[in-house]
């Protein structure tokens, strides 16, 4: 079994220069040729950025909207009393409470994907921050899942809306679609990503900002992207 994994990883990688720097469209052209698992494999952009986000003033956070999706089901849960609650439900939140879902979060079920609250409710989903922060499933008026309107936010949710937060290293990651995509599609997602990620630029970066950029499928190789590729014309 390790015999037949290690042959088909290498076999994977033949013919990706892995010095060279490709176009975005010669990348996903790569990334879909050899996306040869037997489900339909995430495709997933990585972006490394000179930031130091222990600075307050170099952290990069944000949302974006994939334009064709994410190809993935999110299991949206919503905090809300009330009117906002019914809302939610009607708009298609997976789980919608209060206190009672504060009480399931705390008992170590979380069957969700995206968090979103009322600001009404903020007090209560404070308390779950320890559960929720490390996950980054803790909701946040910077990203939208903070809001009154939890209509468009659960629409959003559920329709592709992709949030990012760059981590230790100053990589940013995401899935941005799937192998069975068209190579058209994954190509706008990727450039919906990185213009989102360009305009969550902090104030504190210095120098180059988007160094390297690379994508790949989940059992497929990383292919290097030259960054000035990725860029909306």
């Amino acid at each position: 079994m390790a015999n037949k994994v290690a042959k088909r990883i290498a076999a994977s990688r033949e013919g990706i220069d892995r010095a060279k720097l490709y176009s975005i469209d010669e990348a996903v052209a790569l990334i879909k040729e050899r996306a040869s698992a037997k489900f339909d494999e995430t495709v997933e952009v990585a972006m490394n950025l000179g930031v130091d986000p222990r600075h307050a003033d170099q952290m990069v956070r944000g949302v974006c909207q994939l334009p064709n999706g994410s190809g993935r089901s999110v299991r949206v849960a919503v905090f809300a009393r009330g009117d906002k609650a019914e809302e939610a439900k009607a708009a298609g939140a997976d789980i919608v409470g209060a206190e009672d879902l504060m009480e399931t979060i705390q008992g170590g079920t979380i069957d969700f994907d995206r968090c979103i609250a009322t600001p009404d409710m903020m007090p209560l989903v404070g308390r779950l921050g320890k559960v929720l922060g490390p996950r980054g499933m803790m909701p946040n008026p910077k990203v939208g899942t903070v809001t009154v309107d939890v209509t468009e936010a659960v629409k959003s949710a559920k329709g592709g809306a992709v949030e990012f937060r760059v981590e230790k290293a100053g990589i940013i990651h995401a899935g941005v679609g799937k192998a069975s995509f068209s190579a058209e599609a994954l190509v706008e997602n990727i450039k919906a990503f990185a213009d989102a990620v360009q305009k969550a630029k902090p104030s504190g970066a210095k120098g180059t900002y988007v160094r390297r950029v690379a994508v790949s499928s989940t059992m497929g190789p990383g292919v290097k992207i030259e960054p000035s590729t990725v860029a909306n014309s």
